[in-house]
């Protein structure tokens, strides 16, 4: 199994961002352009569920069904919050920020990946968009 990153209320990519976009400072990184590779908790314990009952023994990806760039998550975790995310964060702040490394190989990187075997053989995700992912992740702090 190769996961995505997951998205849950918990923690995980979205404890770190979310505060940013809750003050309305939350914008796109660098271009926008990376591609991400989500999936929500709940779905990412229902697919590894749903593989060891099968005895799946083929690589499987553990992301939701299409990838979404960085700038399209970012309208949408602004959407959930109902704020404006119009602030993009210049490569050069992260890197003075976090290291020319870990903004290189972690938050500027950019993976597409699908879940070919989870889709063939079925799998129905809980939260197949990234609006239902983030719109999970965020509903009981807005409620």
């Amino acid at each position: 199994m190769r996961s995505g990153i997951v998205m849950g209320e918990g923690g995980g990519a979205l404890r770190r961002q979310l505060p940013l976009f809750r003050f309305g400072v939350g914008g796109p990184l660098s271009t926008g352009k990376q591609w991400l590779s989500p999936i929500s908790l709940v779905d990412e314990v229902k697919a590894i569920l749903w593989i060891v009952d099968r005895k799946v023994s083929a690589p499987v990806n553990l992301t939701r069904p299409s990838p979404i760039t960085n700038s399209q998550f970012t309208r949408e975790s602004a959407r959930a919050l109902r704020r404006l995310a119009v602030m993009k964060v210049p490569a050069l702040a992260l890197k003075v920020a976090l290291g020319s490394q870990m903004t290189r190989d972690a938050v500027l990187a950019s993976q597409r990946v699908v879940p070919l075997v989870l889709s063939r053989e079925g799998l129905v995700f809980n939260n197949p968009d990234v609006h239902a992912i983030i719109s999970e992740v965020v509903r009981p702090r807005i409620n």
